[in-house]
C-alpha cells in the first residue's frame, strides 16, 4: 500500500474541492477520474497521465529506458476460459 494523506474538503463557489497533494505527481490541470466506492472514493489519472516520474532513474546508473520505437511485444493467444484454469488446476 502506499503513503497515507490527509485533507480537508472546501468549498470553491457553488462546488467542494479537495486539494491533491503534490507528492502524488500530479501536474496542474491534470484529469482525474473520481469513483464512488462502496467504501468510499478513489481518484485515478486518467489514461495518458503518469502518476511515478523517472526521477528515480538516475538512482540506478545501470538501468536505461527503452526508446518507445524500440519496445517489441510478442503477440500471442491467451486462453482466458475460467472452465478450463479450473479444471488444469
Amino acid at each position: 500500500m502506499g503513503e497515507e494523506y490527509r485533507a480537508r474538503i472546501f468549498k470553491s463557489g457553488n462546488s467542494l474541492a479537495l486539494r491533491l497533494p503534490k507528492a502524488l505527481g500530479l501536474k496542474e490541470g491534470a484529469e482525474v477520474v473520481l469513483r464512488e466506492e462502496r467504501r468510499g472514493f478513489s481518484v485515478e489519472p486518467v489514461d495518458g497521465e503518469e502518476k511515478i516520474s523517472g526521477d528515480w532513474i538516475g538512482a540506478l546508473p545501470h538501468l536505461k529506458l527503452i526508446p518507445d520505437e524500440d519496445r517489441e511485444l510478442e503477440e500471442r493467444p491467451l486462453d482466458w476460459d475460467l472452465r478450463k484454469l479450473r479444471r488444469d488446476a
